[in-house]
């Protein structure tokens, strides 16, 4: 088992009537002046927020990115996108996993993609992505925010393979619309990293770690618009122009009649919100919630569920898209 260093673990505490030991003050990290080690697990390839989410992932100082693994179907093709995308940004030093279920078919990213192969990216690429997984957080001297933006049988393979990582992890996650649904419409709606395996989110969710979410009810009105998406679409750093560019070309492929022009506006950016609350929660407000996944893919709150904490409303919205920006930009 491993050991958690003194300064960074409390005593054996309940979360929401749940005991398990606390190893993951990673916010304790970030005051000590340490980065919080991270491992990305993505369905990148298919809406264009992955991509946002990455770049932002790669230009926060506070973070330690240990891994990038794809999940979610289609693994093969996800991990080429992630590798062409690190090498592009000149972070080769990030190894890629190729997670559950494999897969090379084209997707929404292929014009971009083109004829990137895993074999031509400079670092390391591994095969077995819920074994690098489970290797990259028993390895870390540090506790390790597993930041998941799609659905996440990766995660519950992991679970189910080595139960003991969560004394040295945490999960926070783009999932579930708990009172708000997509647009911030009243009700709440199937949100689709749930729907499209229900199952593993309840097995992540009900495992005894620390488990934090950003629903529909916050990442879900994330937009970039005006003299902030200019800021974007105008930078000229390789990283941001490599975004530009797979915007361009993806937009055409997407939900046709329904993606906003990519040189006024982005589409929403869900899954920034994640990355985000890997190192900080001060712009949203947070609550400690029972949730139960049904099979359709809806987050319920109900008193039998398990305890999750939730970003439910913004603090300060505008804030957080003048951060998206600076990160994004590669700005102090």
């Amino acid at each position: 088992m491993k050991t958690v260093p003194l300064a960074l673990a409390a005593a054996t505490a309940p979360l929401g009537g749940r005991a398990h030991p606390i190893v993951t003050d990673t916010f304790g990290l970030r005051r000590q002046g340490r980065r919080i080690p991270v491992v990305f697990d993505t369905d990148l390839g298919g809406d264009i927020d992955d991509t946002w989410a990455l770049l932002m992932l790669l230009q926060c100082p506070e973070l330690d990115v240990r891994l990038v693994a794809a999940d979610s179907g289609n693994a093969t093709y996800r991990a080429r996108l992630a590798a062409k995308m690190l090498e592009a940004c000149g972070r080769t030093d990030v190894p890629v996993a190729v997670g559950i279920p494999d897969g090379d078919r084209p997707g929404h990213q292929s014009a971009w993609l083109g004829s990137y192969r895993l074999e031509d990216y400079p670092g390391r690429v591994y095969p077995n992505g819920v074994d690098a997984i489970v290797r990259a957080i028993r390895e870390s001297a540090d506790p390790v925010t597993v930041v998941c933006v799609g659905a996440v049988p990766n995660i519950a393979a992991a679970l189910e393979r080595a139960p003991d990582i969560v004394e040295n992890a945490r999960f926070v996650g783009m999932h579930g619309s708990v009172r708000k649904g997509y647009n911030g419409k009243a009700q709440p709606d199937p949100e689709a990293n749930v729907r499209t395996d229900p199952g593993a989110l309840a097995k992540v969710l009900a495992a005894p770690w620390e488990c934090t979410i950003t629903p529909l009810d916050t990442c879900g009105i994330v937009v970039l618009r005006d003299a902030k998406y200019q800021a974007v679409y105008t930078c000229d750093r390789p990283g941001v122009r490599m975004l530009m560019d797979n915007y361009r070309l993806w937009a055409p492929s997407w939900l046709e009649g329904r993606v906003p022009n990519y040189r006024e506006r982005s589409t929403t950016l869900f899954d920034t919100v994640a990355v985000y609350m890997a190192f900080s929660e001060d712009l949203l407000v947070m609550e400690d919630l029972r949730l139960r996944v049904t099979d359709a893919g809806h987050t319920v709150e109900d008193p039998q569920g398990n305890p999750v904490r939730c970003a439910m409303a913004w603090r300060d919205l505008a804030a957080f898209e003048d951060l998206l920006v600076q990160r994004i930009c590669g700005s102090p």
